[in-house]
């Protein structure tokens, strides 16, 4: 599975959206068209395809209960975990109390991230987009960004 790219998407009345076309096949392929979309603590959400979603909660679930920093993180992530499955069309239906988290109305950003998607408010995209080329956290970059050639 590879998604690649950045898609504006309206989102209709009841809260759906339609994945673009070419994502469509390789999620009805890899996980029967199941999601899971959850809360990010960025402010937007993210959506997996069920498999890896599963890699994820074990992952999460195995943080240790006596931290209290990965407690909240598990109770974050995993509390506002919710399984969501691509209709006939290609639509995905965002729960109500998760679009009010991340504030998303009429028009979405769909950002891949090549195996899982961001979704975020278009108007906070927009924001996010200028501050990510601001970072001046440069020597922090280079490190984490060291062994890439980009």
């Amino acid at each position: 599975m590879a998604f690649r790219g950045v898609d504006i998407i309206n989102l209709d009345g009841k809260g759906r959206f339609s994945i673009p076309t070419k994502y469509r096949a390789e999620l009805q392929e890899h996980c029967d068209g199941k999601l899971v979309v959850t809360a990010n603590r960025e402010g937007c959400l993210m959506l997996y395809p069920l498999p890896l979603w599963e890699e994820v909660e074990v992952k999460l679930t195995n943080l240790p209960s006596m931290n209290k920093s990965a407690m909240n993180l598990k109770r974050f992530t995993l509390g506002h975990a919710s399984e969501c499955d691509m209709d006939g069309q290609g639509r995905i239906l965002l729960p109500e109390r998760l679009r009010k988290f991340a504030g998303l109305d009429k028009r979405i950003v769909l950002s891949s991230q090549v195996n899982r998607f961001e979704i975020w408010a278009e108007e906070a995209w927009e924001e996010n987009v200028d501050a990510w080329l601001k970072d001046d956290n440069r020597e922090e970059l280079k490190e984490v960004a060291r062994d890439l050639v980009i």
